[in-house]
C-alpha cells in the first residue's frame, strides 16, 4: 500500500565550478597545457593573452566579464524567451554528457613485437594452413613473450573462428617453429621452458650443461635460492654452480620486452614548482605554465553589444547565436577563474610543505625530514584532505638536491627511545643502507635488522620493519643471497 509522507533530507552536491576545480587541481603541468587548448578549441570565446583595460565605459573591461549599465538593465531571459521550441532541444545529442571525451588512439611508429614474429613466418617453407595457423598462434602470445593459452583452447578458436581444423599435436610443431625465431624464447609457455630455450641456441659449455640440467630438474629449488640443496645433489663445486648461475641471469625472462623496450619514449618530468636558496632563506616559484594568460575574447563581448543594441529587431536566428555565446563566455569566465583558483591552491599548498620541511630544503639530507601527512598541511591551510591529496599525487618540485613528487614528502612519524618523533623516511633510510652494505654471502635477516634499528634508538617490531622492507622492494633475505 502506497504511503504519503513528509521527510527533510539533508544533501550536499558539487557545482559544475566546483567539479572542473577538482579536475584540473590535479593536472600535471604538462596535461594542463593539453587541457587549456582542448577548451580553447571548444570554446571560441575563449582566448590567449593578457585582458586589455580600456577606459570606455562601453567595453568589457575586465577578464571576468563586468556587464556594462546597458547589460545590467538587459533580461536575457525575457529576450530569449519564445513560443517556438529552441532547435538545440530538437537535435540528437547522441546519448553523450558533457563528461564524455573523445580520444584518438596513438599509433606507434615501428615494427612491434608481433610484426618480428610474422615477418619470420614468411621465411620458413609452409602450406597455406600451416601459414595461417603459425600467424594465429604468433597472435596469440601476450607482450612479454609468452604463449598463456591452452592448446585445446586454440583448437577450438580456429575450428569456429576461422573453420580451420587442427589438432594439438601440429600446433605443438608449429609452436616448435616459433621457438626457433628470434628474439630466443619467444613462444615459451612457463619462465623455466622460456630460459631454457635460450640455453638451448647458446653455445656448448660446461656451465651452460650445467645451467641446463639446474634448470630442468631443480627449478623450484633454483627460484627458492636453495644453492646447498643443488650442491648436494649434483655433486658439484660452489665455483661450478657460480658459472652456471652467471649464465643463467644474463638470460632475458621477458623476451618479448627486449624490442618493446627499445621503442619506449623518454618521458622527461616537468616540475610544476622550483625551489632555490639565497643564502639561508628558500624561495618558491611556479612554473610560469601554471598561470596562462587567459581572457574572453574581444570579439564575443561586441556581438552581445550589438545584439543588445538592437533589442526587439533581431531574427529568430539572432537570438539562437546570442543565447550560444552567452553559454561560451560563462563557461570562458568559469575555466579562467578555475586557473586563477588552481594557482593559488597550488601556491599555498606548497609554501606550507616548505615551511614544514625547510630543513630538508635547506640540506638534501632525508634524515631531516619531519614527519607529515595530509591532514597536517590541509589544517594549516584550511582546506581538505582531498585537495592537499589531489595537488601532492601530481606534481613535482624542482630543489637544488633533484626533482621530487610531493607525495614523497608525506610520511608518517614513529617515536624513538628519546621520546622524539622523527619521519619513517628516516628509517627507510637506514634499512635502505643497511642492505646495500650487508655480505651477500650472508643477508640480513628480519630479525637482525630490528636488531641494528634497535641498536640505533628506534624500538620498532619485526614485523614493521618487514613491511617497510616490503615497501622498499627489498626481497626477504634468502632471496638477497648470493654465492
Amino acid at each position: 500500500m502506497l504511503k504519503q509522507g513528509l521527510h527533510l533530507k539533508l544533501q550536499q552536491k558539487l557545482s559544475p565550478q566546483q567539479i572542473q576545480l577538482m579536475k584540473m587541481l590535479q593536472l600535471p603541468t604538462v596535461a594542463l597545457e593539453q587541457r587549456i587548448k582542448e577548451e580553447m578549441e571548444i570554446n571560441p570565446a575563449l582566448d590567449e593573452g593578457r585582458e586589455e583595460i580600456e577606459e570606455d565605459e562601453d567595453d568589457f573591461n575586465d577578464e571576468f566579464g563586468e556587464t556594462t549599465e546597458a547589460q545590467e538593465d538587459f533580461d536575457y531571459s525575457e529576450y530569449l524567451s519564445d513560443d517556438e521550441t529552441p532547435a538545440y532541444k530538437l537535435s540528437v545529442n547522441n546519448n553523450r554528457s558533457v563528461e564524455d571525451q573523445e580520444r584518438d588512439i596513438p599509433y606507434s611508429s615501428g615494427k612491434s613485437f608481433h610484426d618480428v614474429l610474422e615477418a619470420q613466418v614468411g621465411l620458413r617453407i609452409l602450406t597455406a594452413h600451416e601459414e595461417q595457423v603459425t600467424i594465429h598462434l604468433i597472435g596469440n602470445i601476450d607482450d612479454s613473450g609468452y604463449l598463456r593459452r591452452d592448446l585445446d583452447a586454440i583448437v577450438d578458436d580456429l575450428a569456429f573462428s576461422q573453420n580451420i581444423i587442427t589438432s594439438v599435436e601440429e600446433l605443438e610443431k608449429l609452436l616448435g617453429l616459433i621457438q626457433d625465431f628470434d628474439p630466443p624464447g619467444a613462444g615459451a609457455r612457463t619462465l623455466q621452458e622460456c630460459l631454457l630455450i635460450q640455453l638451448d641456441k647458446k653455445e656448448n659449455t660446461v656451465a651452460i650443461e650445467t645451467a641446463k640440467v639446474i634448470l630442468e630438474n631443480y627449478f623450484d629449488e633454483f627460484t627458492k635460492k636453495h644453492y646447498n640443496k643443488i650442491l648436494e645433489k649434483l655433486e658439484i663445486q660452489s665455483d661450478d654452480l657460480k658459472k652456471a648461475l652467471e649464465e643463467v641471469v644474463k638470460l632475458n625472462p621477458k623476451p618479448g620486452n627486449s624490442l618493446n623496450e627499445t621503442q619506449k619514449t623518454v618521458e622527461h618530468v616537468v616540475p610544476d614548482f622550483y625551489i632555490t636558496i639565497n643564502g639561508e632563506e628558500l624561495e618558491l616559484s611556479m612554473n610560469s605554465r601554471n598561470t596562462p594568460d587567459l581572457k574572453v575574447s574581444g570579439k564575443y563581448n561586441e556581438m552581445i553589444e550589438t545584439y543588445v543594441a538592437n533589442k526587439g529587431k533581431n531574427t529568430r536566428a539572432e537570438k539562437e547565436a546570442l543565447m550560444f555565446i552567452k553559454q561560451k563566455i560563462d563557461s570562458a569566465k568559469w575555466f579562467i577563474d578555475a586557473i586563477m583558483q588552481r594557482q593559488n591552491t597550488l601556491q599555498t599548498t606548497m609554501n606550507a610543505i616548505m615551511e614544514r620541511q625547510q630543513e630538508y630544503f635547506l640540506t638534501g639530507d632525508e634524515v631531516k625530514l619531519k614527519p607529515m601527512i595530509l591532514k597536517d598541511i590541509a589544517e594549516k591551510i584550511d582546506l581538505d584532505i582531498s585537495t592537499i591529496s589531489r595537488v601532492a599525487n601530481s606534481k613535482y618540485v624542482q630543489t637544488p638536491f633533484g626533482t621530487f613528487l610531493l607525495k614523497s614528502f608525506f610520511s608518517e612519524s614513529l617515536t624513538n627511545d628519546s621520546g622524539e618523533e622523527v619521519s619513517t623516511r628516516e628509517v627507510k633510510k637506514i634499512l635502505s643502507d643497511a642492505v646495500g652494505a650487508e655480505d651477500k654471502k650472508a643477508p640480513l635477516t628480519d630479525e637482525k635488522l630490528t636488531q641494528l634499528l634497535k641498536k640505533k634508538s628506534y624500538n620498532i617490531a619485526r614485523r614493521t620493519v618487514a613491511k617497510y622492507r616490503e615497501q622498499l622492494n627489498i626481497p626477504v633475505a634468502r632471496l638477497r643471497k648470493e654465492l
